[in-house]
């Protein structure tokens, strides 16, 4: 699987009237992006921020695609071609980033669940040795 990747930098100014308008922008986007064709599924993520500190990024867009060859022949159709149009014109140079990645996921990539009881148990009867 290969996706396309938008990453939106936060608006300049911290008024509302700027969170507003890329909003506006945003959504206008995002709709043109939904009528590519062949899209596999699609995730918005709202960064939050990182263990470092602050970041420069507000939003990513991410879209999946089968292949690369799907992901281009979907950015080159007519739909694909109005939503890079409309990306370059709503927003800016330099207040967002394309990129392409493939994606790896793994089954039963998680952890368990860690029990609380369980771990108390443990700690009382280390204290107890």
């Amino acid at each position: 699987m290969i996706k396309f990747m938008v990453l939106f930098q936060k608006p300049a100014n911290k008024f509302m009237v700027a969170e507003s308008r890329f909003e506006s922008a945003y959504n206008d986007f995002l709709a043109l992006i939904e009528r590519m064709p062949n899209i596999e599924r699609r995730q918005v993520v709202n960064v939050l921020g990182s263990p470092l500190g602050a970041v420069p990024y507000n939003r990513i867009l991410e879209i999946y695609f089968k292949d690369k060859a799907t992901l281009e022949a979907s950015l080159k159709s007519p739909t694909g071609q109005e939503a890079g149009s409309e990306l370059s014109r709503r927003f800016k140079p330099g207040t967002y980033e394309t990129l392409f990645a493939e994606v790896y996921e793994e089954a039963g990539g998680s952890t368990p669940p860690t029990n609380s009881a369980d771990a108390t148990n443990n700690a009382k009867a280390k204290d107890e040795n």
